[in-house]
């Protein structure tokens, strides 16, 4: 029995609310940059996640040319999608930085967290996946 998600079932878990774990090859030797993150996803389109344009996180992407996020669910049953493909550097809105925010934290508390983080120096990255991985454990 497989435990694969089928597209239609991947892409539904990915656009659901999961903080992400974005990874990245750090270079010089080093292992990958791992960290959580806050991402967006719609069925069919591109994952986006927003960050300063100068951070370690951003550098790193920039180097490699491309990312891996993975999305995962940790009460039973178990289930976890990644995606990996090519990152392209964008501009943010203030409207996107709300749509995250409020995504994650809800409408008060993600425009009280707007307010007290300025987007300056902020960048969208976008990534179009090309390669999926998922397995969902209920189906076992």
């Amino acid at each position: 029995m497989s435990l694969s998600m089928s597209r239609p079932e991947r892409e539904e878990f990915l656009a659901g609310v999961h903080v992400g774990v974005l990874s990245v090859a750090a270079g010089d030797g080093r292992g990958p940059l791992t960290v959580p993150i806050w991402y967006s996803y719609q069925p069919g389109g591109v994952v986006t996640v927003i960050t300063g344009a100068e951070n370690r996180k951003a550098r790193a992407i920039r180097a490699a040319g491309r990312f891996t996020l993975c999305a995962q669910n940790e009460q039973l049953p178990y289930r976890y999608v990644t995606v990996e493909g090519p990152a392209i550097f964008d501009e943010v809105t203030d409207a996107e930085r709300a749509l995250v925010a409020r995504r994650y934290l809800g409408d008060e508390q993600g425009d009280a967290w707007i307010s007290a983080n300025p987007g300056q120096g902020q960048i969208a990255i976008r990534m179009t996946p090309e390669h999926w991985g998922s397995a969902d454990f209920g189906q076992a």
